[in-house]
């Protein structure tokens, strides 16, 4: 298959993630459509297996996860708004503590350039760091490779954690039903489409963090909290997005040499163990300073991208809002700091 097509090299990707998401299904894991695909294409990726990841396919999979986790929003947990407070308060100095530490590392472990070390030890958005990096002098490469990292570690040690220690079982719904393709009516459809195409667009064209998911997400929301529509989309086409998704996450190591990514997986695995030891110490702080359950906080302060985070978080039946606003909140941050947090460090 050295030889194959793009097409050929993304259909082989998405039928390895589709057979090992249902493998990781049959063994109880929690979020095995997403966390299947992952593994088994890093894997093809540190074998240089021919697999392209299916890049076009993500406009059409974020929406409907978006769609997906807005519908799990509640008035009651709007309403909780207030009890936030100290979680917000504490997520700055959260992320000074835990990007300090990855900067460290991959500066004098790693040996990463300064520039690098920095962008590589922001917990921001893959694409911001990459593009705000190489704009300073890092190097890109370096820098997505550093991301990538993060984020399947994160994804990977969290869901196996939940599913070993806190009994999540597969499926990523939490004992949610399955809602057959039949189940929807027009109607059903006409307003979840709406919310996942004009939700699309919109949180784009607003300059949203993740505005491909936040947008629908935002309008799925407020349509199931006005009872315009009572359910989800079909669970068929969430199994699907999330297996794109995965296989993404998973391709995002093609074309590098197979040291390299073991490398990169090797300095990533620390950094992100020093990442998550950190959230889980900010998390208890902030659990023992409110009322707020340290789960949810764990999942709003880890370092892994809105999606799986969220995706998580509804796989626990846990606090949707909560989780992907804190997570908004801190790739904001990240963005809007990091580059004059950049001008201080180099004058220092």
């Amino acid at each position: 298959m050295t030889n194959t097509t793009p097409i050929l090299r993304m259909c082989f990707a998405l039928g390895m993630g589709a057979v090992a998401g249902y493998f990781f299904y049959w063994m109880g894991l929690p979020l095995p459509w997403m966390l299947g695909p992952m593994v088994v294409n890093t894997i093809a990726a540190i074998l240089s297996a021919p697999i392209t990841a299916p890049i076009k396919l993500r406009i059409m999979a974020i929406p409907v996860i978006g769609v997906m986790l807005g519908s799990a929003v509640s008035i009651e947990i709007i309403q909780h708004l207030t009890s936030w407070a100290v979680s917000f308060a504490m997520l700055v100095p959260h992320l000074a503590v835990a990007a300090g530490f990855s900067f460290l590392f991959y500066r004098y472990v790693g040996g990463y350039d300064v520039v690098s070390a920095y962008f590589s030890s922001m917990p921001g958005g893959l694409n911001e760091m990459v593009l705000l990096g190489e704009e300073k002098g890092g190097d890109p490469q370096r820098i997505a490779m550093a991301h990538g990292a993060r984020i399947l570690l994160v994804v990977a040690c969290v869901a196996v954690y939940f599913g070993v220690f806190q009994g999540v079982s597969s499926g990523g719904q939490s004992g949610r039903a399955w809602v057959p393709i039949s189940g929807l009516g027009i109607q059903d459809y006409a307003v979840l489409g709406s919310c996942a195409i004009i939700g699309f667009f919109a949180g784009k064209r607003l300059g949203l963090p993740a505005g491909g998911l936040l947008g629908p997400m935002i309008l799925s929301a407020a349509a199931h909290i006005a009872g315009l529509v009572l359910l989800p989309p079909p669970s068929i086409l969430v199994i699907v997005a999330q297996v794109v998704m995965g296989t993404i996450i998973g391709c995002r190591f093609v074309g590098a040499k197979a040291r390299n990514i073991l490398r990169d997986l090797f300095l990533g695995f620390f950094a992100t163990v020093g990442m998550l030891l950190t959230g889980v110490m900010f998390a208890w702080i902030v659990s023992s300073l409110s009322s707020a359950d340290p789960t949810q906080t764990f999942l709003a302060y880890a370092p892994g991208g809105l999606t799986e985070m969220s995706l998580l978080a509804f796989a626990l039946g846990g606090d949707i809002a909560y989780v992907s606003i804190t997570h908004v909140a801190r790739v904001t941050l990240v963005v809007m700091l990091a580059p004059f947090l950049l001008r201080i460090l180099g004058r220092k």
